[in-house]
């Protein structure tokens, strides 16, 4: 009887003493894991994706908007000082008439307007021209640039300085305010009222913009 109970104790204290073995994850979880983990993945890319797609469309949205604001700022400013004054071109005789649509000599586009301006910036006088600025605005390949001179007359094989303002237009038509109503042409030796410039663009389809000019009045005068 003695002996029996000995033998139990023994064996109970051998039991606890004696590491539990040890477990690991099975293939299954580890393939749920590995699930679980893609989906978080592919969720976390796809919402980056649509960040960084929606901050470069509002940055070129953006971009844009100010290319448009910025090019209409500076035709703006040409306007408002269009002088009284015809265009010599390359020596020749001056061309009758202060605004050209007919600017075969002067630009590339057959879609362009040419004038004089004042307000060139020359402090001083400091360099050997006038502060008028002969310039024109045509449409080439789908962008209106500004062309101007170093010279108000032209010299015989000066080279005009152009300048892209407004990219993605299909055309380019101006329209002229006489006091009373909008035209296509304009009588020779007269300012319009107003001048409006009608862009035809690729994204936002057609603007219109109008500015006032230095005009004559009903009657002809100034």
């Amino acid at each position: 009887m003695n002996i029996t109970l000995v033998k139990h104790k023994v064996t109970k204290s051998t039991a606890s003493v004696m590491p539990k073995r040890s477990q690991g994850f099975t293939l299954l979880e580890v393939l749920i894991a590995i699930a679980i983990f893609s989906v978080i993945s592919m969720a976390s890319f796809s919402i980056f994706e649509t960040v960084l797609n929606s901050d470069t469309s509002t940055k070129a949205r953006t971009d844009r908007i100010n290319e448009l604001q910025r090019g209409f700022l500076i035709i703006e400013r040409d306007m408002l000082q269009i002088a009284r004054r015809s265009v010599r071109l390359n020596g020749e005789a001056p061309q009758t008439g202060f605004l050209h649509t007919d600017t075969e000599s002067f630009t590339t586009s057959e879609q362009a307007i040419a004038f004089v301006r004042h307000g060139w910036t020359n402090p001083g006088l400091l360099l050997p021209r006038s502060d008028m600025q002969s310039v024109a605005y045509q449409l080439n390949e789908k962008i209106v640039e500004r062309v101007h001179f170093n010279f108000v007359d032209a010299v015989l094989g000066e080279e005009p300085k152009v300048r892209p303002l407004i990219s993605e237009v299909e055309s380019l038509n101006f329209e002229f305010y006489d006091g009373k109503k909008w035209q296509k042409s304009l009588k020779e030796n007269t300012l319009p009222m107003a001048i409006a410039i009608e862009l035809d663009t690729t994204d936002y389809g057609i603007i219109r913009r109008q500015f006032i000019v230095a005009g004559d009045n009903l009657d002809g005068e100034d």
